[in-house]
């Protein structure tokens, strides 16, 4: 069953407490076989072994550049969607067309975005990870070691909170203020 544009399937991933290269390896034989795959909560993806040492491998391979000018690359990814995305690419054949073709309908996003909030997302059940969280280091936990600026969800959520706390306490001081 093909679609008009040639696509067998349009299917949504849940990263959420999976073993990322195993949800890489499921999503590129995915992409292969001519799905359109949009994988959602990337910074939730998680990596096993031991956290310190994943850290400490991931900054030693930052320092890795080019001798005579390190503004030529090799470039390397800090934030979570674009970690997952190099870890798929290193999956597909990116020479051979087939592989070109099957990268373009790869879509990587961090947390849930708007279009997508209200479609069912699927995981796969080999990739859940199977011990204690803390034998486990998020990709999102990754990037903000190894330098991404940006803000995990779970702060998202946190920070209008503060804010509306923030607010409150103003207005009881103005009010008190007033008096």
């Amino acid at each position: 069953m093909t679609s008009q544009k040639g696509h067998r399937n349009e299917i949504i991933v849940d990263a959420t407490d999976c073993i990322a290269g195993r949800v890489c390896s499921h999503i590129s034989k995915l992409l292969l076989e001519g799905n359109r795959v949009t994988v959602v909560n990337s910074e939730n993806a998680m990596l096993s072994g031991n956290r310190y040492m994943t850290i400490d491998l991931y900054k030693r391979y930052l320092e890795i550049n080019s001798v005579t000018n390190p503004i030529h690359g090799p470039f390397h990814p800090r934030r979570p969607d674009t970690i997952l995305t190099r870890m798929i690419r290193g999956m597909v054949p990116k020479t051979k067309t087939s592989g070109i073709e099957a990268f373009k309908r790869l879509r990587v996003y961090i947390g849930i975005p708007e279009e997508l909030k209200n479609k069912n997302a699927d995981s796969f059940e080999d990739t859940k990870i199977t011990r204690a969280p803390s034998k486990y280091i998020s990709v999102g936990e990754v990037a903000k070691q190894i330098g991404w600026n940006g803000v995990l969800r779970k702060e998202t959520n946190q920070q209008p909170k503060q804010k509306q706390q923030l607010e409150t306490q103003k207005d009881k001081k103005s009010e008190t203020d007033s008096k």
